[in-house]
C-alpha cells in the first residue's frame, strides 16, 4: 500500500507550460516570444488559416463568376413523339396522369397538374396514330406532327393555379 502512495510519473513525462509575458527575469518577458511588431504580434494576429492568403485578395474573391441559376424559373419536362407512339394506342388520350402512369415523366403528378412543372412535347420521333395529346407546352413540329396523323392538341395553362387565384382575388 504505501508503494501506490509512493508512485512518480517518469522524467520528463510531465512538461510545464512556458509561461510567457512574466517580466524580464523569466527570458520571455516584454513581447512573449512574439518578435516587435507585425500581424503575428498582435493579439488577433492568428494567421495560420489554409484560406489565408497573405492580405492579398483570396483567390475566390479574384476569380469571376460565371452564369445564373434562377431560382423562381419553371422546371419543364421534355417528351419526344416517338416515345408516345411506342406507349400508346391509337385513338388514346395523352393527360399528364397517362404520361406520368407511362413513367414518361418523373416527378408528382400534382407538380404537374398545379402547373407548378411543365410538359414539353417535343417532335424527335415519328407519329402514325390518332391521339389527343394534352401538355402545357409544344414545339412546332410536334403540332404539325400530331396534326399530320389526325390528333389534336390541347394546351394546359402555365400559370400555377395559386396565381391564378390570386390575381382574381386582386381584381
Amino acid at each position: 500500500m504505501d508503494i501506490l502512495s509512493k508512485l512518480q510519473a517518469p522524467e520528463g513525462a510531465n512538461k510545464k507550460s512556458k509561461r510567457v509575458g512574466r517580466g524580464p527575469g523569466s527570458g520571455n518577458g516584454k513581447t512573449a516570444g512574439r518578435g516587435q511588431k507585425g500581424q503575428k504580434a498582435r493579439s488577433k494576429g492568428n494567421i495560420n488559416k489554409k484560406h489565408f492568403q497573405g492580405g492579398q485578395t483570396p483567390i475566390q474573391r479574384r476569380l469571376p463568376k460565371r452564369g445564373f441559376r434562377n431560382p423562381l424559373a419553371t422546371p419543364v419536362v421534355a417528351v419526344n413523339i416517338g416515345d408516345l407512339e411506342s406507349v400508346f394506342d391509337s385513338g388514346a388520350t395523352v393527360d399528364l396522369a397517362a404520361l406520368h402512369g407511362a413513367r414518361l415523366v418523373q416527378g408528382k403528378l400534382t407538380d404537374f397538374q398545379k402547373a407548378r412543372s411543365h410538359v414539353k412535347v417535343l417532335g424527335d420521333g415519328e407519329l402514325t396514330k390518332k391521339l389527343t395529346v394534352s401538355a402545357h407546352r409544344f414545339s412546332k413540329s410536334a403540332v404539325e406532327k400530331i396534326q399530320a396523323a389526325g390528333g389534336s392538341v390541347v394546351e394546359l395553362p402555365r400559370v400555377p393555379q395559386a396565381e391564378k387565384k390570386a390575381e382574381a382575388a386582386k381584381a
